[in-house]
């Protein structure tokens, strides 16, 4: 039994490839503004309130943050952050 659990405990260990996505400098087409989006904040979050949000924003990605979650601090000048309270609706909003 343990020989078949081996290959299956060794795969958790192996490393998951990470998509490489290009991040527009300065000047390209896409870049976050949060201006005008407090208008959303209390909104319940749902997809297509993130796409309309991007949209406003003129985001070119979107990472949602639930209370209590984890991000990483890497900036990225086409990223909208979309931050949720405890009941998923949206309570603050930031680009990078």
């Amino acid at each position: 039994m343990r020989i078949l659990l081996l290959p299956l405990l060794l795969s958790a260990c192996t490393p998951v490839d990470a998509v490489d996505e290009p991040i527009p400098e300065r000047g390209s087409d896409k870049l976050c503004s949060a201006d005008g989006l407090d208008a959303y904040v209390g909104r319940e979050a749902s997809q297509d309130l993130g796409a309309q949000m991007m949209e406003a924003a003129g985001a070119g990605t979107l990472r949602w943050v639930p209370t209590g979650g984890v991000m990483t601090m890497d900036y990225r000048p086409d990223r909208l952050n979309i931050f949720l309270d405890g009941q998923n609706r949206v309570e603050k909003v930031s680009c990078g």
